[in-house]
Protein backbone atom coordinates (compact mmCIF):
# COMPACT_ATOMS: atom_id res chain seq x y z
CA UNK A 1 0.00 0.00 0.00
CA UNK A 2 1.40 3.35 -1.04
CA UNK A 3 1.43 5.98 1.66
CA UNK A 4 3.12 9.30 2.43
CA UNK A 5 3.00 10.59 5.99
CA UNK A 6 4.14 14.11 6.82
CA UNK A 7 5.08 15.31 10.27
CA UNK A 8 7.00 18.09 11.98
CA UNK A 9 4.60 20.97 11.54
CA UNK A 10 3.61 23.29 14.34
CA UNK A 11 3.57 26.83 15.63
CA UNK A 12 6.81 28.81 15.31
CA UNK A 13 7.73 32.46 15.75
CA UNK A 14 8.88 34.57 12.80
CA UNK A 15 12.55 33.95 12.17
CA UNK A 16 12.34 30.44 13.59
CA UNK A 17 12.99 27.05 12.05
CA UNK A 18 11.17 23.78 11.52
CA UNK A 19 12.01 20.50 9.83
CA UNK A 20 9.24 18.61 8.09
CA UNK A 21 9.50 14.89 7.42
CA UNK A 22 7.74 12.78 4.81
CA UNK A 23 7.97 9.02 5.31
CA UNK A 24 7.09 6.92 2.29
CA UNK A 25 5.87 3.34 2.19
CA UNK A 26 5.00 1.20 -0.81
CA UNK A 27 7.54 2.84 -3.11
CA UNK A 28 11.15 3.99 -3.07
CA UNK A 29 11.61 7.75 -2.80
CA UNK A 30 14.95 7.70 -4.59
CA UNK A 31 13.15 6.51 -7.74
CA UNK A 32 10.60 9.30 -7.70
CA UNK A 33 10.59 13.06 -8.02
CA UNK A 34 9.78 14.04 -4.44
CA UNK A 35 8.29 17.47 -3.86
CA UNK A 36 6.86 19.69 -1.19
CA UNK A 37 3.84 21.87 -1.88
CA UNK A 38 1.92 24.20 0.40
CA UNK A 39 -1.52 25.74 0.58
CA UNK A 40 -2.00 28.88 2.63
CA UNK A 41 -5.36 30.14 3.91
CA UNK A 42 -7.45 31.32 0.96
CA UNK A 43 -4.68 30.46 -1.50
CA UNK A 44 -4.12 27.82 -4.15
CA UNK A 45 -1.68 25.02 -3.58
CA UNK A 46 1.81 26.05 -4.73
CA UNK A 47 5.11 24.36 -5.40
CA UNK A 48 7.82 24.76 -2.75
CA UNK A 49 10.72 22.44 -3.54
CA UNK A 50 11.65 19.22 -5.31
CA UNK A 51 14.45 16.67 -5.41
CA UNK A 52 14.95 14.50 -8.47
CA UNK A 53 15.99 10.84 -8.51
CA UNK A 54 19.32 11.14 -10.26
CA UNK A 55 22.12 12.82 -8.32
CA UNK A 56 19.57 14.37 -5.95
CA UNK A 57 19.47 17.70 -7.75
CA UNK A 58 17.07 20.17 -6.14
CA UNK A 59 14.90 23.08 -7.20
CA UNK A 60 13.01 25.69 -5.20
CA UNK A 61 10.31 28.30 -5.55
CA UNK A 62 11.77 31.80 -5.56
CA UNK A 63 9.85 32.62 -2.38
CA UNK A 64 11.76 30.03 -0.33
CA UNK A 65 15.13 29.94 -2.10
CA UNK A 66 17.96 30.38 0.39
CA UNK A 67 15.70 29.66 3.38
CA UNK A 68 14.40 26.13 2.74
CA UNK A 69 16.35 22.97 1.97
CA UNK A 70 14.91 19.72 0.64
CA UNK A 71 16.82 16.52 1.25
CA UNK A 72 16.38 12.77 1.11
CA UNK A 73 17.48 9.87 3.32
CA UNK A 74 17.35 6.76 1.16
CA UNK A 75 17.97 4.43 4.08
CA UNK A 76 14.90 5.78 5.87
CA UNK A 77 12.90 6.25 2.66
CA UNK A 78 12.17 9.75 3.91
CA UNK A 79 12.23 13.24 2.45
CA UNK A 80 12.78 16.33 4.58
CA UNK A 81 12.13 20.03 4.28
CA UNK A 82 14.33 22.15 6.51
CA UNK A 83 12.77 25.58 6.88
CA UNK A 84 14.56 28.54 8.41
CA UNK A 85 14.01 32.29 8.66
CA UNK A 86 10.31 31.56 8.63
CA UNK A 87 7.87 34.34 7.83
CA UNK A 88 4.13 34.70 8.49
CA UNK A 89 3.61 34.22 4.73
CA UNK A 90 5.01 30.69 5.11
CA UNK A 91 1.92 29.74 7.12
CA UNK A 92 0.25 26.90 5.24
CA UNK A 93 -0.52 23.22 5.15
CA UNK A 94 2.55 21.54 3.69
CA UNK A 95 2.12 18.48 1.49
CA UNK A 96 4.58 15.89 0.27
CA UNK A 97 4.24 14.45 -3.23
CA UNK A 98 5.90 11.56 -5.01
CA UNK A 99 5.82 11.43 -8.81
CA UNK A 100 7.13 8.95 -11.31
CA UNK A 101 6.02 9.44 -14.89
CA UNK A 102 3.94 6.55 -16.16
CA UNK A 103 3.82 4.94 -12.74
CA UNK A 104 1.97 7.12 -10.29
CA UNK A 105 1.53 10.31 -8.31
CA UNK A 106 1.05 10.16 -4.55
CA UNK A 107 0.20 12.80 -1.97
CA UNK A 108 0.38 12.89 1.79
CA UNK A 109 -2.31 14.24 4.08
CA UNK A 110 -0.42 17.42 4.94
CA UNK A 111 1.02 19.01 8.05
CA UNK A 112 0.13 22.47 9.35
CA UNK A 113 2.83 25.11 9.74
CA UNK A 114 1.87 28.35 11.48
CA UNK A 115 4.31 31.23 11.73
CA UNK A 116 3.12 33.77 14.24
CA UNK A 117 4.29 35.75 17.24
Amino acid sequence: QVQLVESGGGLVQPGGSLRLSCVASGFIVSSYVMSWYRQGPGKQREFVAAIIPSFGATTYADSVKGRFTISRDNAKNTVYLQMSSLKPDDTAVYYCKGLRSGVGEYWGQGTQVTVSS
